[in-house]
């Protein structure tokens, strides 16, 4: 795809700094490149070089990079003027590059204009970001791989799977004079068992890679005084919570990170949970219930001193989201006489903790990650996201449709035309098929120069 106009945006963020990066792109980038030092540039070469104004008087000195497309990062033209990292240094060369004709990139748009000109495919282009915004090492080679095109092999053989099954389902249709019925072979129900299994492996390492990028957020829960920001405390390693022996120390809602074994963690501590006639602390229950429906897991939190048998939670069940799940933390059990006794079979799972000692933490981390089938990242693990995952379940739960029309109806033709949705949807993670407004919320979600 070929775009008429040229793009410029710094590539390094707002701020000194020692090297400062500016990006153009486009059919006007030979003619800008020639002006601005004074000559193009040899093709990927750095070439050391003063960057002039209109009035040929130096902005800056410093490398300049020419990289005549198709053979660049964008497809186009490219280049790339590295200089000092100062604000007014970057801003005067964008200028610069704006007068001979360039605009304003968008957001993400050097990468979107890759995707456009098929050099990378949008699972992809979606990894780019991940890699820039990966938060933990394990994410990063997550990231790296899916940049690799890993995903996208792994969505492609997937793909070739449906299309072979397509293939010898519109086969039986296209020759019904033929003595054999195709549709009731046992060959294809294997290969319809096939598919299912491919799409286990795939969907099964599209959720690693989803924890891996997203992380688990879960939120403390419970009545005041249990030891919820003790226990954030506990996990983020250092005072992150004010704790006091005063009921409703904690009225806003605190966040940390924590990273266990790779996978991140994103704990909240909120409000006690109680009637109250304290403004403050009503808003607090108030926010407390807004962050518990969008976790992925609450830990209530009980003071197991006090509640052995874990009343607290039966009575403020009405407060919990029903579609979340729920852990119950026995906090203070180096105060408490022996276990608790709560209901582990038709209740929630339990931990027993002591957020003052450190006893149980390391139960309460596996618990965690066993919770989300989480498992250490190694060498295959890759970067995926929400979307992938959805647009995966519609693929197969049209493949399951397509099992029923063949088993129930032997329908030939509604059977192919669930795999040809199936299909569609898969098409959605690479881009293959995409639509504008889903391109939109993806690539304006990158930053700037990139």
């Amino acid at each position: 795809m070929t775009h008429p106009d040229t793009i410029v945006a710094a590539a390094t963020p707002p701020g000194r700094g020692g090297v400062g990066v500016v990006r153009v792109s486009g059919p006007k980038t030979p003619e800008i490149a020639a002006t601005l030092v004074g000559e193009l540039p040899a093709a990927r070469h750095a070439t050391l070089a003063r960057f002039v104004d209109r009035d040929g008087e130096p902005i800056d000195v410093g490398l300049a990079l020419f990289f005549p497309g198709p053979q660049s990062y964008t497809g186009e033209h490219v280049l790339e003027l590295q200089g000092h990292g100062g604000p007014m240094v970057m801003e005067r060369l964008v200028d610069r590059v704006l007068e001979l004709g360039a605009r304003r990139a968008r957001p993400g748009e050097f990468t979107e204009r890759a995707f456009l000109n098929d050099k990378i495919d949008l699972a992809q282009a979606e990894a780019v970001a991940d890699l820039i915004d990966a938060g933990s090492r394990d994410a990063a080679r997550a990231a790296m791989r899916s940049l690799q095109g890993e995903f996208s092999s792994m969505v492609q053989g997937l793909t070739d799977a449906l299309i072979d099954l397509r293939t010898y389902v519109e086969a039986a249709i296209d020759f019904p004079e033929e003595e054999v019925d195709f549709l009731a072979d046992a060959e294809l129900d294997q290969r319809l068992t096939s598919v299912r299994g491919h799409f286990d492996g795939v969907t099964a390492a599209a959720g690693q890679g989803r924890l891996l990028r997203d992380g688990l957020t879960v939120v403390l829960a419970g009545r005041p005084n249990a030891g919820k920001s003790s226990l954030l405390n506990r996990l983020a390693g250092y005072d992150a919570a004010i704790v006091t022996e005063i009921p409703g120390t904690t009225r806003d809602v605190l966040r940390e990170r924590i990273d266990i074994d790779g996978l991140p963690l994103h704990v909240l501590d909120t409000a006690g949970l109680r009637d109250s006639d304290d403004v403050v602390e009503r808003e607090g229950v108030k926010r407390a219930a807004a962050e518990m429906a969008r976790a992925d897991r609450v830990l209530f939190v009980v003071d197991c001193g006090n509640d052995p048998g874990g009343r607290a939670y039966e009575e403020e069940r009405s407060r919990l989201p029903a579609e979340v799940p729920v852990t119950l933390v026995f906090n203070k059990i180096d105060l408490g006489s022996g276990l608790p006794v709560a209901d582990t079979v038709s209740g929630p799972p339990s931990v027993h903790v002591s957020a003052a000692t450190g006893q149980g933490l390391e139960l309460l981390r596996a618990h965690l990650k066993d919770s989300v089938s989480f498992q250490t990242a190694g060498n295959g693990s890759i970067s995926a996201r929400r979307r992938h995952l959805e647009a995966l379940a519609r693929a197969r739960q049209h493949v399951e449709r397509a099992a029923e029309q063949l088993t129930q109806r032997r329908a030939g033709e509604l059977v192919a035309e669930e795999l040809r949705a199936a299909q569609r949807s898969l098409d959605e993670i690479t881009g293959v098929f995409s639509a504008d407004d889903l391109l939109g919320r993806i690539f304006g979600s990158f930053c700037i120069g990139k």
